[in-house]
């Protein structure tokens, strides 16, 4: 079930089926996919499906972990599952939004730099052509290029000015440019943040329609979200490669060790404070 999802998630780029032959011990198809052919075919890009799925993956892990621990701290200080409800909403709209403006000022902010930096390399190519060419010699002399190797691969580098710009932004500065947009990061952050943060509390919104969900909320919220940690930790294969029933139990341990710290401290302060069940 999952790998036939995350099939759906990402395109079957090159690279990845190259990871999954190489994972698998798979040398026929290695060798296949790094032919001439297959090597010509590749987009060399990101595909739109693919962009955002780190944004999708770690919005909602976030999101469900902050309103499940919102949500056990109080039912660890023994308050009314109203203001499990308002909390969680609250929490859960809030910090959706703060964590998209983040996104977004982030993704946007390594965009500006990335452009007054490519603009300045571009002067300085312009302005100081000599100068530059000889940082590129230098960078290639400290991979250990040497003679008319060297000389030969400057040549062509210096020979086409968009080149020229691009090694200065990987080699000197370390810059690699994304076609990623900010908005749509943003947006798709908030989406995922929101949509798996409201999880925990399907059980107190929806009590009024079952007596035993009314009178097991919080165990109803911790099943549920347990199966949604555990569902968007292995979607973390799509990100890192990991297994995905690796993925999974790392995220259902994390979340529950939040929501067993926030338990106890609204017990805890529920005992010393005295909190009034409201």
């Amino acid at each position: 079930m999952f790998r036939w999802l995350f099939s759906k998630l990402t395109p079957k780029s090159r690279p990845r089926l190259a990871s999954e032959a190489f994972k698998k011990g798979d040398l026929e198809t290695h060798k296949k996919l790094h032919s001439p052919d297959e090597i010509g075919k590749e987009p060399w890009h990101k595909t739109e499906q693919g962009k955002y799925i780190g944004q999708a993956v770690y919005g909602a892990s976030d999101g469900i972990v902050t309103t499940f621990a919102a949500i056990s701290g109080i039912a660890g200080a023994n308050l009314s599952p109203k203001i499990a409800i308002i909390v969680g909403l609250a929490n859960l709209f809030a910090d959706g939004i703060s964590m998209a403006i983040g996104d977004y000022l982030s993704e946007k902010s390594e965009k500006d730099y990335i452009k007054s930096e490519k603009e300045r390399e571009l002067w300085e190519i312009e302005h100081l052509p000599e100068a530059e060419k000889l940082e590129v010699r230098e960078i290639y002399k400290r991979k250990g290029l040497t003679g008319e190797k060297l000389e030969h691969l400057v040549e062509a580098i210096t020979s086409n000015k968009e080149i020229w710009v691009d090694t200065m932004l990987h080699e000197e500065l370390g810059i690699f440019e994304d076609d990623t947009n900010p908005l749509k990061s943003a947006i798709i952050t908030f989406l995922s943040f929101v949509i798996a943060g409201f999880m925990p509390l399907i059980a107190y919104i929806f009590a009024s329609q079952s007596q035993l969900l009314a009178q097991n909320q919080f165990l109803a919220s911790c099943l549920i979200t347990a199966a949604t940690l555990f569902f968007v930790g292995a979607l973390r294969q799509v990100v890192t490669g990991v297994k995905w029933y690796k993925g999974g139990f790392e995220m259902l341990f994390v979340g529950g060790l939040s929501a067993v710290v926030a338990y106890l401290i609204g017990w805890l302060l529920e005992k010393i404070v005295k909190i009034p069940a409201l």
